[in-house]
């Protein structure tokens, strides 16, 4: 089978692989020799990187074939699907082809389960070191670590990517369990995240090849097994509490064919967009966890952002005084942001803001702020949004 054959069945069968992504488009190959043989669309990934920047990223796997029995996913060893693996010599070599021809500007790399942990991380870290020291790659990376893999490759993994992460799929261990029965929650998935953490804190940064400790996060499996948004939006805080990682990303349960779960409902697209407004309001709003507007039920309102949900329980009857209120107070307001806080800190060193058109010519959405705030101690009109 043609390399890059191999890597199209790879890259179009990896559903819950959310990391990085913001959708989907194509771009023809234009190279020369083997590339120049396959003439249909090849799927790339755009990509959000850390530092903000979008790139078309090639996201693939070292192998589809995987020895584990996860109920959820396309590769379990169960199902009968195409699967293919690519050495890591032949990855490398296409990765930079298709660089050079402009379809990729970056690497995202993962793999079946093949010969257990540290066979399969083998496998990833060598195609890592083939890119970075025979091909001098500057491109971004972002390596997966595997189930079981040991600290020296953990290490190694760090030393060449931008990022690197591990699935955690379930919130805890009783719905990994459900997801992936042969995981361990602990030993296998949380103790990889542990040694990332315990890299960055002991070891110089000038080790990683850019000098710096690369980003790490992880990712759920959302809406398979009865996890409550609480469940994982807990996990999550403690994940970026003990282990700092960067992100965390949901992906939306989808039922796959012939596999355990194939008659369970999708989960609602709504639910994996209130997660990630929740954990943005903790990572960059500075909300505490215990503030999160979760239901009796342990779930966030599917009808209504959940800055909204907390500004309705705590500001509807104590509005914020725009004028004196300080960064964090005024970020937590409805349609008020970072950039937009700022603004009004430095517009009030020349004076007070008494009109409500002040604070929309700062890009301010007045409609969602207007009932939670006061100028110069007056509320200002409200007029509700339309939708």
């Amino acid at each position: 089978m043609d390399t890059l054959e191999k890597i199209k069945i790879t890259s179009l069968n990896m559903p819950f692989e959310a990391a990085e992504d913001v959708g989907l488009s194509k771009g023809r190959f234009s190279c020369q020799g083997n590339l120049a043989t396959l003439k249909e669309y090849f799927p790339v990934t755009h990509a959000h990187l850390p530092n903000g920047q979008t790139i078309p990223l090639l996201k693939t796997m070292q192998t589809s074939v995987c020895e584990r029995n996860c109920n959820y996913c396309c590769f379990r060893s169960a199902r009968d699907t195409p699967r293919t693996t690519l050495t890591p010599d032949e990855l490398a070599s296409a990765v930079v082809k298709l660089t050079r021809a402009g379809v990729a500007k970056g690497l995202f790399l993962s793999s079946g389960l093949a010969g257990g942990g540290v066979r399969t991380q083998d496998k990833l870290i060598a195609t890592a070191e083939i890119l970075r020291q025979k091909y001098h790659y500057q491109e971004y990376i972002h390596l997966k670590i595997m189930p079981g893999a040991e600290p020296d490759q953990v290490l190694r993994a760090m030393q060449l990517a931008d990022r690197v992460s591990i699935n955690l799929e379930g919130a805890n261990k009783t719905s990994l369990r459900a997801l992936a029965p042969h995981k361990t929650f602990f030993e296998e998935l949380l103790k990889p995240l542990q040694i990332i953490e315990e890299i960055r804190r002991s070891n110089p940064p000038h080790l990683a090849w850019r000098g710096f400790w690369p980003s790490s996060c992880t990712q759920f499996v959302v809406g398979a097994v009865g996890e409550t948004d609480l469940d994982l939006l807990q996990t999550t805080h403690q994940l970026r509490n003990h282990y700092k990682i960067t992100r965390a990303y949901y992906s939306n349960f989808t039922p796959v064919s012939r596999t355990p779960f194939e008659n369970l409902p999708p989960s609602n697209p709504w639910r994996q967009h209130r997660l990630y407004q929740a954990f943005f309001l903790l990572r960059d709003y500075q909300f505490a966890f215990e503030e999160l507007p979760f239901s009796s039920s342990g779930n966030l309102d599917l009808q209504k952002d959940p800055k909204l949900s907390w500004a309705e329980l705590h500001l509807q009857e104590t509005p914020i005084e725009i004028n004196t209120a300080d960064y964090p107070q005024l970020i937590k307001i409805p349609g008020i942001g970072s950039v937009s806080a700022k603004k009004i800190i430095k517009t009030r060193t020349y004076g007070k803001i008494r009109d409500i058109h002040v604070l929309h010519k700062m890009g301010i959405s007045t409609s969602r702020a207007s009932k939670f705030i006061l100028l110069d101690g007056q509320s200002p009109p409200y007029q509700p949004g339309l939708f």
